[in-house]
């Protein structure tokens, strides 16, 4: 008889029973344990808050998968295995004085992860848009290399592992910078007018958007000179306590969703009020190095051009108090370029990114911001994030990705057995399993 194990997510919100269970470290036994498998997804850090990396019968951690292969000083590109960590990647490009230019606000995802689910940063492209090569371990175990100017690349980049498996990586990366920050609170009013002229100006730009209170936090970063001195000030200590106030804050608002309105309008006033200034290269300014497993994330992005009126319907429409939708602070507001992967949110298009949190995961499912949200998203042409919540299935997203049915396409000759879907990923391509 079979034993039966557990997969739990990160934030406990996904269970998966398994049998087989994988642990590699080198591509012989990542091809080896494909290969032999019927059914198989490959996982690392479990930090997905969509139902993409378990429910199957056999798993593969990646997590020990995750050796540099290969440094090339003189192109600035460097090889990785698909398990390792952006922190250790991003730690080692940084002292080689090298950047990712667009990079997440989190370090601890592994970066074949980050690259199937289309992880990005702001003021940049996906980190998928960086990759130049890869080593793809397909159903039958067998490598393919996908090189940039291969037709295949497009579809890869972005393919929630239901193509192949990330085996290796070769990322561009770019001569590193600094950034002088300046931080600072403005009305919805102000930073909407000028956003155009904010993304012109600027190198970074970043807001958090405080929903209810009628304000967003905007992070506006410019390229200086390493050794320019900036007068940093980083605000009063009791900042760094803005996540122990919010969960607390936010425990006491679940039995009436309606005084979210007042808890935001505290936590603004306390926590979002001060002026910070300060400088770091993109790693130090930017990304988080810790985020708490309470969490449950949903985020979309559309037009940038279509913005500005999906802001206002979705602040009228959490300002009623005849809806249900008071949403959890802050919404992280990004930018990210156009690119030509398939399956990029930002296929063709210059986007807006939108994060959704609730800061309780056990009650994400009673979240009502997260349906309202995507159903204005939806309205206005908006993509989901894969590796984060959403609802629409195939009916919707054939709608929404232009080459949504080329990729179907396209998985369904690379993998006929259906190897790589479980029921959440056949859902979404309308499969049988």
């Amino acid at each position: 008889m079979k034993k039966e194990n557990t997969w739990i997510s990160w934030n406990e919100n996904v269970k998966h029973s398994f049998t087989n269970s994988y642990d590699v470290t080198t591509e012989e036994e990542f091809a080896d344990a494909i290969k032999n498998s019927d059914s198989v997804r490959f996982y690392g850090s479990k930090q997905s808050s969509s139902d993409i990396a378990a429910g199957t019968d056999t798993l593969i951690n990646i997590k020990n998968y995750n050796q540099i292969i290969d440094i090339d000083k003189a192109s600035k590109k460097i090889t990785v295995q698909s398990g390792i960590e952006l922190k250790d990647l991003l730690e080692k490009i940084e002292s080689l004085d090298w950047c990712i230019p667009c990079l997440p606000d989190i370090n601890t995802i592994t970066l074949g992860g980050a690259l199937a689910t289309g992880t990005h940063g702001t003021n940049g492209g996906l980190i998928s848009s960086y990759m130049t090569s890869c080593r793809l371990i397909k159903a039958d175990g067998t490598i393919q290399v996908i090189n940039e100017d291969d037709m295949l690349m497009d579809a890869v980049r972005v393919s929630l592992g239901v193509l192949g498996a990330f085996s290796t990586i070769t990322l561009q990366c770019e001569e590193s910078y600094t950034l002088h920050l300046i931080e600072e609170p403005e009305s919805d009013a102000l930073w909407t007018k000028n956003l155009s002229s904010y993304l012109s100006n600027h190198d970074f730009l970043r807001i958090l958007w405080l929903p209810h209170t009628g304000m967003g936090y905007v992070i506006k970063g410019k390229k200086i000179p390493k050794d320019q001195h900036v007068e940093e000030d980083l605000g009063p200590a009791y900042l760094k306590n803005r996540r122990k106030a919010s969960k607390f804050l936010y425990q006491l608002t679940k039995t009436a969703p309606w005084t979210i309105y007042f808890a935001n309008k505290i936590l603004y006033k306390r926590f979002f009020k001060s002026r910070k200034e300060h400088k770091g290269n993109l790693y130090q300014a930017t990304v988080t190095k810790s985020r708490g497993s309470t969490l449950e994330l949903a985020e979309w992005t559309v037009d940038f051009d279509k913005f500005p009126s999906l802001l206002k319907e979705l602040s009228e429409t959490i300002n009623s108090f005849k809806n249900k939708s008071f949403i959890h602070i802050p919404m992280d507001v990004r930018f990210v370029d156009s690119d030509d992967s398939w399956l990029s949110n930002a296929y063709k298009r210059k986007t807006v990114t939108m994060g959704c949190v609730s800061r309780d995961a056990s009650s994400a499912d009673s979240y009502e911001a997260f349906k309202t949200v995507e159903n204005i998203f939806l309205k206005y042409g908006g993509r989901p994030h894969w590796g984060k919540r959403f609802a629409a299935k195939d009916p919707e997203l054939t709608k929404l990705y232009p080459k949504w049915n080329d990729f179907k396409d396209l998985r369904k000759s690379m993998d006929p057995t259906n190897k790589f879907l479980n029921k959440y990923l056949a859902s979404i391509f309308s499969e049988k399993i």
